[in-house]
């Protein structure tokens, strides 16, 4: 009896165990029960692989390539790009901006700021007395037009204020505007050029005054008008000034004749006459070196240079002395000594915006007669403008 208890829970064990199996087994594969439809076997799957993405059919529309996309026709050929030439840009970009010339009167505050105690003083001033010339003349003098030319300016002054009988500080002002404007006088401003022929315009002018960049701005000035510029960089006792041309040079589009450190000067200017004949060039621009105008040996050496340039007759039509603003009168002084050795033909007057020292203008016209033909008022190409002695004087009233 025992043995058959034994039987019977041994054989319950073992369907037990046959039911878990089974049930196991059918949770794993997704064997189907019965009246289910059995599952679509999986694709095989590469060891590595992602298991790939079902993606729906989609139903192409009219006009469209099975699978998307625009459905071609067999003899349709894609064309072929072709590469930009040289030609005109059609690509409808706008040209940068001209700049339009600079206002003295925008550029003029720090010699307006030295005027500007006296004239304010006289504006609405009923009376003129002892104390109306002191400050006038005080503000001459801040302004650095020296005192031979501040002495000469209230001299004309007070005849003019005793003659029209003048007793206001309204009409006093007005009659100095236009004492100012006459000092300045009806020059010449223009720079000497001849169509047809190589023009040479020489800068002379101390180290530091801004003059080989002065140059530079020239340059593409006038490469801009249409003009063929030959460099000369004929001041080969500072290597700075020539590699300075020779970044211009690349810039502008100009052609660069220097010599090695050190080199005779005057070869480079000889070296440029030759080069621009050469090339048809209509301007050669000379840089000279600038150490003191003391300096006996420099101005001989200028000298020197004056002569190469005129071995082709008419050829030299400029000689441009660059003086600093702000050296006030020290740049009078340099004035007459380089005037005295090459005969300065116009000033051009750099960094007049930066100074007080305006005044320097009516010294020079009036005590050298050297006209100031430009002035630099700015670090930009643009910023080297003509000299308009009207606007000056208006700049520096407003």
């Amino acid at each position: 009896m025992s043995a058959v208890l034994i039987a019977v829970a041994v054989l319950v064990v073992v369907v037990a165990l046959v039911a878990g199996t089974v049930a196991a087994t059918r949770r794993r594969d997704h064997r189907a029960l019965p009246g289910e439809a059995p599952p679509a076997p999986a694709p095989p799957v590469a060891v590595g692989e992602p298991p790939p993405e079902v993606v729906a059919p989609v139903e192409a529309l009219p006009g469209e390539a099975p699978g998307g996309g625009v459905a071609l026709p067999e003899t349709t050929a894609v064309p072929e790009v072709a590469e930009a030439d040289d030609g005109p840009d059609r690509s409808g970009t706008a040209p940068a901006p001209v700049r339009e010339r600079p206002r003295l009167r925008d550029r003029l505050g720090r010699t307006r700021a030295a005027f500007s105690g006296a004239f304010g003083g006289l504006r609405g001033r009923a009376g003129i007395d002892d104390e109306t010339w002191d400050e006038l003349e005080e503000a001459l003098i801040l302004a650095d037009v020296g005192g031979g030319t501040t002495a000469a300016i209230l001299d004309d002054l007070r005849t003019t204020a005793k003659e029209q009988r003048i007793t206001d500080g309204d009409t006093l002002l007005a009659r100095l505007k236009e004492e100012l404007v006459g000092v300045l006088g009806v020059a010449d401003r223009s720079l000497g050029f001849e169509p047809g022929r190589p023009n040479v315009w020489m800068f002379v002018g101390v180290n530091g005054v801004g003059k080989t960049t002065t140059i530079a701005k020239f340059a593409q000035k006038e490469e801009a008008a249409g003009r063929r510029v030959v460099l000369a960089a004929a001041d080969t006792f500072r290597a700075a000034a020539a590699e300075q041309l020779a970044h211009w040079a690349d810039r502008v589009g100009a052609h660069l004749v220097r010599g090695q450190d050190g080199a005779d000067p005057g070869s480079v200017v000889f070296d440029a006459m030759a080069a621009a004949g050469n090339r048809s060039a209509d301007l050669v621009l000379v840089d000279t070196a600038g150490r003191l105008h003391t300096n006996v040996n420099l101005m001989e050496e200028l000298k020197k240079l004056r002569r190469i340039v005129e071995r082709t007759p008419g050829a030299l039509r400029e000689v441009l002395l660059v003086i600093d603003a702000s050296t006030g009168q020290n740049g009078l002084n340099q004035a007459r000594e380089f005037t005295d050795a090459v005969d300065v033909t116009g000033v051009v007057l750099t960094k007049l915006d930066g100074t007080a020292k305006g005044g320097i203008v009516l010294a020079i016209h009036r005590e050298l007669g050297i006209p100031v033909k430009w002035v630099g008022v700015g670090e930009g190409v643009d910023d080297l403008v003509p000299f308009d002695p009207e606007e000056f004087v208006e700049a520096i009233f407003a």
